[in-house]
């Protein structure tokens, strides 16, 4: 190759190689937030906790990561889930985003995907065009931890055990418009 050509070359990859930095950059300053900390959890693993007094309707945190189409999310979450039976770390990171739009946030900057699911949350998911925000649900105390409902469906409720430990806690991650159905499978099965 030509020294010109090979030059030329090198300056497009080098400015790729910039682009991408800046990119990944600007992804890693909106997952992250002065609002929230990560810690060890009684719940699972990590979780986020309030730095300060949050009030109700504040935004938090912004949930990061990769833009993936619904094929490409039903890979990657039947990926996950089988390494996390293996490994008994979280299974999937994956944010329904729209009909036709994920978000994998399965990304080290993405500090949001650690915040652990409650049966009683005190956050909640609010999607602003393509981009999912965490806000809270009601005025939150410095050094508490922040958590949502994962609003999983009920008919894989036995891959998802709870711990929140809340006294409402249903045992399962299933969504709470599902409550009543996982209480007549549980009731059908002699679970309570």
């Amino acid at each position: 190759m030509p020294a010109r050509m090979a030059k030329k070359k090198n300056s497009g990859t080098i400015e790729r190689q910039r682009w991408l930095h800046r990119k990944m950059l600007e992804m890693w300053q909106r997952g992250q937030s002065g609002l929230c900390e990560v810690r060890g959890s009684d719940i699972h693993g990590s979780g986020v906790y309030a730095t300060r007094d949050i009030e109700r309707e504040e935004r938090i945190i912004e949930y990061v990561g990769e833009l993936i189409d619904k094929e490409e999310s039903e890979k990657r979450a039947h990926a996950q889930h089988e390494r996390s039976v293996d490994s008994g770390e979280a299974a999937v990171y994956i944010f329904t985003l729209s009909k036709k739009w994920d978000i994998d946030g399965n990304v080290p900057w993405n500090t949001a995907r650690l915040i652990n699911h409650s049966c009683d949350p005190n956050c909640e998911a609010w999607i602003i065009g393509r981009r999912i925000y965490i806000y809270a649900l009601r005025d939150i105390r410095a050094g508490e931890e922040l958590t949502f409902d994962y609003g999983f469906d009920v008919d894989c409720y036995e891959d998802h055990p709870c711990g929140c430990g809340r006294p409402q806690c249903v045992g399962y991650i299933v969504s709470r418009s599902q409550w009543d159905e996982l209480r007549e499978r549980l009731a059908a099965r002699g679970e309570n």
